[in-house]
């Protein structure tokens, strides 16, 4: 009998590219033939995003795609915009299901359903926020590089007015510390020095059980013996406790590197969308981070074109981002979602502003990126080689910066270089190792 062929295009976030990976292990494991999306295959998995209007309409087109390969295909559309939007979806007569991140780990089980028995269910889906219990998948065999993604806690308790996130994943579940340590540990055993926990929120990691917080994990994971690195995923700085603080800028073992939004520089802005802090008070949390450990490399969120920036609330944001010591800046164009408390507000800004907004604040970022990593031109510097690329290996340093070399050394090996050059992009710095 021929084994089916299985395909996933993944969009959006970590989280998503963890979920798909673990998803792609569950369909080989059963037998299935991992294919290139590209390719024709039997099956097709789309793992959405809904964060912007933007994503909504990148998953309807990639699920066109994978139906024009093969019209006789079993299109699957999985993940948040799954979640947020199950009709707009199962109208779609390309699609053949719809599976909600309430039944992202039974995936494999309806599809397998679906081909048995060709039943007339389409829609997979429950209210996200009955979900009380962290779910996830074993450990993934997704890595970026040669560090592995460890996912440790999901959906998120803030309810900012611009997202649609907390409906697509619901309310914060934790796994518990002691599956997280053993997981690491497995990780470890297997050769790995680096992980990266990752999570909807990652900060607000232990808000829904009594195992302890995301300083109490942290301090389990730092006794692991053989881990070299532990890497964070976003955070929010309401969440960043004294203890927290005092772990991330004196414990070697975690990459001073940390993504800590912003989404604007106007504190009427950030009032309206209910972020709960002022710039003053984030200013003074990435300070202290950087008083403490220098080397700090700090990346932000910010949004351009909400609906109440004006001109003056833009020009705050500007004066604010070229202040605060960023290492590098995610620009989001502000689109309306609908479900979200923001959406009240309409969308004032015209298209053609919110575009040069954008495009200003990337050329910050762009200039800040830039002078970050030439701080450290001619330094010595430890990296841990997670790929090779054209020849040559690519380490990356603690606080995230690149370097490309050449090395005998094998991937996931620790080695000193010298930055010698910096490029225009971040993978295109250069180094010599000593």
């Amino acid at each position: 009998m021929r084994k089916l062929k299985v395909a996933f295009s993944t969009l959006g976030c970590r989280m998503n590219h963890f979920e798909s990976s673990a998803m792609e292990e569950e369909f080989e494991n059963r037998g299935y033939v991992l294919s290139e999306f590209s390719e024709k295959a039997d099956i097709y998995v789309i793992n959405t995003c809904t964060v912007t209007n933007d994503a909504d309409r990148t998953s309807r087109k990639t699920i066109r795609q994978a139906k024009r390969r093969n019209p006789d295909a079993i299109v699957v559309a999985t993940g948040c915009y799954a979640q947020v939007s199950p009709e707009e979806l199962s109208r779609m007569e390309e699609v053949d299901l719809v599976i909600g991140n309430s039944h992202k780990t039974a995936v494999l089980e309806i599809v397998e359903q679906f081909i048995n028995e060709r039943r007339q269910d389409k829609v997979f889906i429950d209210n996200i926020f009955r979900k009380n219990d962290f779910e996830t998948f074993q450990i993934s065999t997704f890595y970026e590089g040669s560090r592995p993604i460890l996912k440790v806690q999901e959906g998120c308790n803030s309810f900012c007015s611009f997202c649609i996130i907390p409906f697509a994943r619901g309310k914060v579940r934790s796994a518990p510390v002691s599956r997280i340590v053993q997981q690491a540990r497995i990780l470890v055993d297997r050769g790995f020095k680096e992980i990266v926990l990752t999570g909807t929120q990652l900060s607000q990691f232990g808000y829904d059980h009594k195992d302890g917080f995301l300083s109490d994990l942290l301090e389990e994971l730092i006794r692991i013996e053989g881990l070299y690195r532990i890497r964070l995923s976003s955070m929010g700085i309401n969440e960043i406790d004294d203890r927290l603080m005092g772990i991330i800028t004196s414990e070697e073992k975690i990459a001073p590197h940390f993504h800590l939004s912003l989404q604007s520089g106007a504190d009427k802005v950030l009032k309206d969308m209910k972020r709960n802090y002022t710039v003053s008070r984030y200013e003074k949390v990435v300070n202290e981070i950087i008083k403490r450990r220098p080397d700090t490399a700090i990346g932000t969120d910010l949004i351009t074109g909400f609906p109440t920036e004006d001109e003056v609330a833009f020009e705050n944001t500007v004066k604010a981002v070229r202040e605060i010591p960023f290492a590098y800046i995610h620009v989001f164009t502000y689109s309306l979602r609908k479900g979200t408390s923001a959406e009240k507000l309409g969308d004032r800004v015209h298209p053609q502003e919110k575009k040069r907004r954008t495009q200003i604040i990337r050329q910050i970022s762009e200039e800040k990126n830039r002078k970050f990593r030439e701080r450290y031109l001619g330094k010595k510097l430890e990296v841990l080689v997670i790929s090779e690329k054209d020849g040559k290996k690519v380490g990356l340093t603690g606080n995230y910066i690149h370097i490309k070399f050449e090395s005998d050394k094998p991937v996931n090996s620790i080695t000193d270089v010298v930055l010698t050059g910096v490029g225009q992009e971040r993978e295109n710095n250069t180094g010599k190792e000593i």
